[in-house]
């Protein structure tokens, strides 16, 4: 595996090792002595799948408390996918890194815990997996707009194209008015 720090170094991008034949391929998507050598020494609680069809936008999401860190990835389709350093001391912080996951990349991103994440479905049907560091707590849910002005993420929309999105992401706050880690 390859660990490819991204603008923000603590987002990672993994690039497994995939062993191809015709039959198929091969890869480790998890492997915690790899994991751990490359810094990131994390324990999982949680699989989470979701499918989407294009121009489905989940995010930007995040927990406010039990914070989440997230190594996601695609197996089917290809997404455009986002994270936002939302942690005050950072100085990075109100920045966001994005970039194109598929099932023919094979590539994962870890979003680590401060950080909100979200995703735009890019094909006709996409199916997004990630394992997460502690449990999904709805009472501490929060988002933040997708199209915030401030973060002004470059989502790769068709020009004039709206995306889908949940009546909860829809109506979304700022990021000015956002709760945010320390």
């Amino acid at each position: 595996m390859e660990f490819e720090p991204t603008e923000i170094p603590d987002v990672v991008l993994i690039r497994p090792r995939v062993f191809g034949d015709p039959r198929g391929f091969f890869f480790e998507s998890w492997e915690e002595r790899k994991f751990a050598a490359a810094g990131l020494g994390v324990k999982f609680v949680q699989d989470n799948h979701s499918r989407s069809v294009r121009h489905t936008l989940r995010g930007l999401h995040y927990q406010i408390q039990q914070p989440q860190g997230k190594l996601v990835r695609v197996t089917k389709g290809e997404v455009f996918d986002v994270a936002v350093d939302l942690r005050r001391s950072s100085p990075r912080f109100g920045q966001w890194v994005g970039r194109v996951l598929s099932d023919t990349n094979h590539c994962m991103l870890w979003v680590p815990p401060g950080f909100a994440h979200g995703y735009l479905a890019l094909s006709d049907e996409i199916d997004f997996l990630y394992k997460c560091t502690d449990f999904y707590a709805p009472q501490h849910e929060r988002a933040i707009r997708w199209d915030d002005p401030q973060i002004r993420v470059r989502w790769p929309l068709p020009a004039g194209t709206a995306p889908l999105l949940s009546a909860k992401d829809a109506i979304a706050p700022l990021f000015k008015d956002a709760e945010c880690y320390p």
